[in-house]
């Protein structure tokens, strides 16, 4: 399944078993710093509604495999802080991609088509937290033009080692 076969949208109310069970999937100590959610975890809620989800979906439902797994992959964006004076800026809360589906171009993707919904909903300016320890998370962004703006040393204590929180941003308005 490569990115040209993916479609992103929106996410549904009618999608969230389905991102449920990605995010179980995708879960590791490489990207995250609470344990693995149960089986049966909420992903939407009034402070997560489905419209800061955007998904990566098959094409190809046969392809997918099942209608569970045409979800590929998600991101979810929203305003760092209820503030009026940083409203022209969204935060990446959160990107998962089907273990089966990485290395596809199908992250990439997604940021990028948060970057242009954020861009086109007038946003200036897209920041993002990634773990020191995640190399291919910091290389995406990397690739997709986010710049480090600093490192908050030893911010999690991770499986008895203490990891930086790199934090990183991109302009949306050049």
């Amino acid at each position: 399944m490569r990115a040209e076969t993916v479609t992103i949208r929106t996410a549904r109310a009618t999608d969230e078993r389905a991102l449920a069970l990605l995010d179980r999937a995708a879960w590791s100590w490489l990207s995250d710093v609470i344990p693995q959610p149960p089986e049966d975890a909420k992903v939407f809620d009034v402070h997560l509604p489905p419209e800061q989800f955007l998904v990566a979906e098959a094409a190809d439902l046969e392809a997918a495999g099942s209608q569970d797994g045409r979800i590929l992959g998600f991101i979810r964006q929203a305003p760092p802080t209820p503030l009026a004076s940083n409203s022209h800026v969204r935060q990446i809360r959160g990107l998962a991609v089907s273990p089966e589906a990485r290395g596809q171009g199908i992250g990439r993707a997604l940021v990028e088509a948060a970057c242009e919904s954020a861009r086109a909903a007038g946003i200036r300016r897209m920041t993002l937290r990634v773990l020191a320890h995640n190399a291919p998370a910091r290389r995406l962004y990397g690739r997709c033009g986010f710049q480090v703006d600093g490192v908050s040393p030893e911010e999690f204590r991770i499986n008895g080692a203490y990891v930086d929180d790199v934090w990183m941003s991109r302009r949306l308005n050049d």
